[in-house]
């Protein structure tokens, strides 16, 4: 069974999602308590420069890190990891035969097809097998659930054992079912729910983008392994919006 489920006696761990690349964001991210950091690559506005020195910082504050990748391509899988990302986070997964191709970039042969760099993640030295095994064990893929064939295929997906997890993505999910925009209606929850439960059967970890109140009562009550809690931009707009309304009535009430 992975460390990574979580148990009535170990709630999900805590993450934070970053999208613009910048440094400061990254420590100030990381200074609250999380476990984890989510990196969105994909539609952030971080490049692989970035990716190169963002991750290093993070690591060296404890965190773990998960990159959302730009594209299910080797490129996009393969180069985060090289930098030292501790997993990544595939979007677009179509299905099982096709996560079977993309999660294993993300692992070595013969459980895989990750290539080989002598790069940071291999501390800059010397080629073992001993260390082929451990970046296999320590790697953690996440098949992203975000469309509608993945979801019919959910069980297959989780069953692969170059899956350690899913992601799910409910806004593209909701629309890929043709219900329109994410709302948490009760079908989005049944989806999430299927998932939770193929996730349990298979004792594979998942983590949910977790934004709203009823996201986390959710992801808790439904054994997830983490959820994504606090992002970046939205941060960065309620600690603007909570100043200038504070200032604002102050100034008011001076002026009485």
């Amino acid at each position: 069974m992975s460390d990574r489920l979580t148990t009535a006696a170990t709630p999900p761990r805590l993450g934070a999602w970053l999208a613009s690349g910048s440094i400061t964001a990254a420590e100030i991210g990381s200074s609250y308590g999380t476990a984890f950091v989510v990196i969105d690559a994909e539609h952030g506005a971080i490049d692989d420069a970035g990716l190169n020195v963002v991750i290093p910082i993070l690591r060296s504050r404890g965190q773990e890190v998960l990159v959302k990748v730009k594209a299910p391509t080797r490129e996009s899988v393969q180069r985060p990891l090289d930098f030292g990302a501790d997993g990544v986070i595939i979007p677009h997964v179509l299905g099982a035969e096709h996560a079977r191709e993309v999660c294993g970039y993300a692992k070595f042969p013969p459980a895989g097809d990750r290539s080989l760099a002598a790069e940071r993640a291999l501390g800059y030295g010397a080629l073992t097998p001993e260390w082929i095994a451990e970046q296999d064990a320590r790697t953690r893929c996440y098949a992203m659930i975000e469309d509608a064939t993945a979801l019919d295929e959910i069980e297959e997906i989780v069953a692969l054992d170059v899956v350690d997890g899913v992601f799910p993505g409910p806004s593209d999910l909701a629309i890929r079912r043709g219900r329109g925009c994410y709302s948490r209606s009760a079908e989005d929850f049944a989806d999430l729910r299927r998932i939770a439960d193929a996730c349990a059967a298979a004792s594979k970890d998942w983590i949910l983008p977790a934004w709203h109140p009823l996201e986390q009562e959710f992801a808790v009550a439904h054994g997830a392994g983490g959820m994504v809690v606090a992002n970046e931009y939205t941060a960065l707009g309620r600690g603007f919006a909570s100043l200038v309304e504070e200032a604002r009535t102050r100034a008011e009430a001076a002026g009485r």
